[in-house]
C-alpha cells in the first residue's frame, strides 16, 4: 500500500510502498483510511520536537486525525462490523491501567499513538483496535469529519472544560480561529452560554468565525487587546481559549484575562512568562489540555450528527501530501486539510 514517511527530521517526507498492516491481537481493527487530516503538530514532528518523546524509530507513517471504513476484524470484536464507517480515536489504549478504569484513556499509561509514535494514516490502511473506534452515523462521511479525530476532540475537550468553569453570559475570548478554533467555537455554540469573542490576524478568519458562531470578531491588528476590554468593561474575560499559543499570542491572552480568570492552553511553541506574584494576586489558572477521551470523542460525533458542529475543509489527493503540508504552513488552507487515499 502506499504511506507517506517520515524518513528523517528537518527533510522532506516520502511516499513509500510498504506493506498492507494485518491483524495481530482478537481486538485488532484494520480501517481503510477514507480521510486523514493534516496537522499543525505534522509540521512540528517534521521539525523534529516529538523526536525525544516519541522515541519513534523512523522511518515510520504519520498522520493521527484519521477515518474510514472498517476492512477486518480480529475474532474478539464486537462493537464494529467489516464495512462500518467509522472515525478513530487517535490513541490506542489498554484498558486496564488506572487512568483508563478512570475513565481519563487519554492519559493511558500503555497508549500508542498512531502517527506520533507507530504508524499512523497518511496511507491506504491503519491498523488499531476496536477500544479506538467510534461509529458514525450514517449522515456522516469519513473525508468530512477525519479532522474531527484530534483537532475537533481536542477542540471538544478545551471547550467543555470551559463550559464546566464558567456561567452564561460570561465572556470567551478565543485566540485563533484556524483548525481547532473554528471547531471549537460551534461547540462553546452548542454546549455553552458564554459571549464568544474571537482573536485572529487573518481577517478571513475572523469572519469565517462569525459565520459559524462568534459574537464578535476582533482581527489582531495591535489594538486587539484593548479592543477585548473594552468589550469587557475593562475587566477582561474569564475565560481565554488560546488555540495559537506562539508567536506573543500567550503574553496577549493574559492581558486580556478579568482577575480569577482561566487560561486554557491548546495551541503550543513558545513559553509563558508571567511573575508567580501576578498568578497569586490575579489568582489566574492556568489548564492545559491535551487531545480527549473516547467520550469526548462519541459526544462530539452526536454534536456532528445533528448539524451543531461542521468541519470547513480543503481536501488533497494522498499523493499531494505536500501541497497540503506546504498550505498548511503557509496559512493558505481555510479550515482543516484532508488527505484522501
Amino acid at each position: 500500500m502506499k504511506a507517506v514517511q517520515v524518513v528523517g527530521y528537518h527533510q522532506d517526507m516520502v511516499l513509500n510502498e510498504i506493506p498492507k498492516p494485518e491483524l495481530t491481537g482478537p481486538l485488532d481493527v484494520i480501517v481503510r483510511i477514507g480521510g486523514a487530516g493534516v496537522c499543525r503538530t505534522d509540521l512540528h514532528v517534521l521539525e523534529g520536537q516529538w523526536a525525544e518523546k516519541s522515541n519513534v524509530t523512523l522511518p515510520y507513517t504519520i498522520g493521527h486525525e484519521n477515518a474510514g471504513w472498517v476492512d477486518a476484524i480480529g475474532d474478539a470484536v464486537t462493537n464494529v462490523a467489516v464495512g462500518d464507517k467509522v472515525i478513530l480515536h487517535p490513541l490506542i489504549t489498554c484498558g486496564l491501567c488506572r487512568a483508563c478504569r478512570a475513565g481519563d484513556d487519554v492519559h493511558c499509561e500503555n497508549s500508542q499513538f498512531p502517527g506520533i509514535d507507530t504508524n499512523g494514516g497518511y496511507a491506504e490502511y491503519l491498523r488499531t483496535t476496536a477500544r479506538s473506534v467510534v461509529k458514525l452515523d450514517d449522515s456522516l462521511e469519513p473525508a468530512d469529519v477525519a479532522a474531527l479525530a484530534d483537532a475537533g476532540l481536542t477542540a471538544y475537550h478545551a471547550a467543555a472544560k470551559v463550559d464546566r468553569l464558567t456561567r452564561p453570559g460570561e465572556t470567551c475570548v478565543v485566540i485563533g480561529a484556524g483548525g481547532l478554533g473554528h471547531i471549537g467555537i460551534q461547540v462553546l455554540n452548542a454546549i455553552s452560554g458564554v459571549t464568544i469573542v474571537v482573536v485572529d490576524r487573518n481577517p478571513d478568519a475572523v469572519a469565517l468565525a462569525v459565520e459559524v458562531g462568534a459574537h464578535h470578531g476582533i482581527v489582531a491588528d495591535g489594538s486587539h487587546v484593548d479592543q477585548v476590554l473594552e468589550l469587557t468593561g475593562g475587566h477582561g474575560a474569564e475565560a481565554v481559549l488560546d488555540f495559537v499559543g506562539e508567536g506573543g499570542a500567550t503574553a496577549e491572552g493574559i492581558a486580556m484575562l478579568r482577575r480569577a480568570g482561566n487560561y486554557f492552553v491548546v495551541g503550543y511553541g513558545e513559553n509563558i512568562d508571567v511573575p508567580t506574584i501576578d498568578v497569586i494576586s490575579t489568582e489566574i489558572n492556568f489548564i492545559g489540555n491535551l487531545v480527549g477521551s473516547y467520550n469526548d470523542l462519541g459526544e462530539l460525533m452526536t454534536l456532528a450528527a445533528q448539524g451543531k458542529v461542521a468541519l470547513h475543509t480543503t481536501t488533497y489527493p494522498l499523493d499531494d501530501f505536500a501541497k497540503a503540508l506546504a498550505d498548511l504552513d503557509a496559512g493558505r488552507v481555510r479550515g482543516r486539510a484532508i488527505l484522501i487515499p
